[in-house]
This record gives structure tokens, sequence and C-alpha cells, in this order.
């Protein structure tokens, strides 16, 4: 697929015309606050492995409404004193994986997190544990319709509020130093990553790639491919519902987290991804409000985004805060 968004020069200064809900931040201060009446109940178990440099233990932790939510530590073997945490999300379909899985970021002397996703791990990779046990109104198959009919009920009112479960699960292991935290993921993992950004007041950097769940109300008119068009898809059946969707949506839109972002990020985004198009990625970086920001452009590439090229950024760029 050849470039199909916007010139560079435009995406460089695109701002999102939709804004985020008067109550947007009562909304979540509200979804958190119940949430925290739960207590974290963080459970670590050590696994074998049969790996020697790193250490992984078995999570398990509280998240949205005391449900609980799997997870992967993985430590430096031999660490004795609190180390650099980064806490990554997952992308659409995956989940958090096996053991031995995902050894980088622990191999470069930092504790890793890895938080499975409710309800999803059966698409790719190696699988995730978590179940979602609420209920939903009618969806079309996938997850970007789960509970649309209102912004209480939404499937990612849920993720997201795991996600800022999982920062605070992490950062309660004693090898972990929670002054040092810094979140990633790709894709939705790039997404939640936005989420947790906006959410979390005290990180030292984010790092999402190729986000998703950003500027839903062009996303879902610029592409027509998957998972974005389970919208669109959903819609095309519930006929005259559009605004109430998207007002739905706007409170869980990355733009809008990204704007209350207080730690320095790292974005990427490709310019031929049709996936989480350039457009929507950019109307979050442009909006991210901390002054130190930068953003990786790969010009020739979809979805896949910088691939390992991104992860020798990311690795160079995370060793200035963490």
């Amino acid at each position: 697929m050849a470039l199909f968004d916007l010139p560079i020069d435009e995406l460089r200064a695109y701002r999102a015309e939709s804004g985020a809900p008067e109550d947007f931040d009562a909304f979540w201060g509200k979804t958190l606050q119940e949430t925290r009446r739960h207590d974290l109940d963080v459970r670590f178990e050590p696994v074998d492995t049969g790996l020697s440099t790193v250490r992984v233990l078995d999570v398990t932790f509280a998240g949205f409404g005391g449900h609980p939510v799997k997870g992967w530590l993985r430590l430096p073997a031999g660490a004795t004193e609190p180390l650099p945490l980064v806490v990554e999300f997952i992308g659409y379909g995956g989940g958090r994986g096996l053991a031995h899985e995902n050894l980088l970021w622990a191999s470069t002397g930092r504790a890793h997190f890895v938080m499975d996703t409710r309800g999803q791990g059966s698409a790719w990779g190696g699988g995730g544990g978590t179940t979602d046990p609420v209920g939903a109104a009618p969806a079309y198959p996938g997850f970007m319709t789960r509970g649309v009919d209102a912004p209480g009920n939404y499937y990612y009112r849920r993720v997201f509020t795991d996600a800022v479960r999982a920062v605070e699960a992490a950062r309660s292991h004693p090898l972990a130093d929670a002054a040092r935290t810094a979140v990633i993921g790709e894709s939705q993992g790039g997404g939640m990553a936005l989420a947790v950004g906006g959410l979390v007041p005290d990180l030292v950097a984010v790092a999402p790639d190729v986000p998703f769940l950003c500027d839903f109300p062009r996303a879902v008119t610029v592409t027509d491919r998957h998972p974005y068009r389970e919208i669109g898809l959903f819609l095309k059946t519930h006929r005259g519902r559009a605004a109430d969707v998207l007002r739905t949506l706007s409170y869980f839109d990355g733009v809008h987290f990204a704007a209350r972002g207080r730690a320095p990020a790292l974005f990427s985004a490709a310019l031929e991804d049709q996936t989480c198009p350039p457009s929507t990625v950019f109307a979050a970086f442009n909006a991210w409000a901390h002054a130190d920001k930068a953003i990786e452009v790969y010009e020739f590439n979809d979805h896949e985004g910088g691939g390992p090229f991104q992860e020798e950024r990311k690795l160079r760029w995370l060793r200035a805060y963490a």
C-alpha cells in the first residue's frame, strides 16, 4: 500500500478536531477510585523456566472490579537492589505469552512487567490467561464495540483500569524502583501506554509505538482495516447510532489521554499503516502535553512500523530516563 493518509508536513501539524468530554477527568477519577476499593491482592510466584540469566515470576493482581489479571515479571538473575521498571502492554488479540518469551528488557538490567489483556490472547503469540467476566450489550465480533452503548460499560474502561493497576502491582515488588517506571507498548499496547501516561502522574517515560485507539472520529472513516472497521460494521447494522458510539469512544481516545501526559515520550508512526493511520498517531503525538517528546517516522512501513529498528531506538532513548 502506497501512502494513503496526509502528507508528512500536514501530519506534523495535524490536530484532532474532537475534544474530550467535560467530565473526562471525573469519569476516570471515579473509575480508579472505585477500583482501588478492592485490595490489589498482588501475588508473585516463581516459575521454573530453565533460563539462567532471567528470573520469571507469575503475577496475579486485582484489576477493574477486583477481577484477577495475570502478568509476568522478569528480573535479571542475581538482582538484589531495586531496578528501573518497564511495564509493557500487548497488541490487539495477543496475551502475555509464555514465561520464556520477551526477554529483551530484562536483558538490559531492568525489571520488566508484561500485563495480560483480559479476554484476549487467542489470536497470535503464546496466548493469554485472563478472562473478562463482565457481560455486555450486542457487539460486533472482536472487542471494539463491547459495551459501546455507554462509557461505563465499555470494554476498554476495564482494560485501561487494569493497565493502571498493573503499574501499581509491578511497583509493589521489592526489586522494582517505583520512582523509575516507564510504560511501553505497540498498537493496542501503545494506546494503553497513552492511557496510563495520562492517568499515572509520576512516570519517567512513555513509549507508544504505532498506537491504536487514537482519534476515533477520523480513524473510523479514513481506514477500512480491522480493528477500527469493527466500529463501522457495528454502525452498518445499528443505523443512526454513530453520535452515541463516538461519544462513548471519546472517553477512551488516546488523544485526550495524551493531552494529560506528564512524562517524556517517544512515539513512532508508519506512513503506510492502514491499521493505525499515521494521522491518528500524530493527533496523539501533537496533543502530548509534556515538552520532551519525539516521534520516529517510518516512511515505507505498514503496521509493523519500525520493528527491531524502533526497539534499538527505544533502548538508546530510555537510558536517559530509566
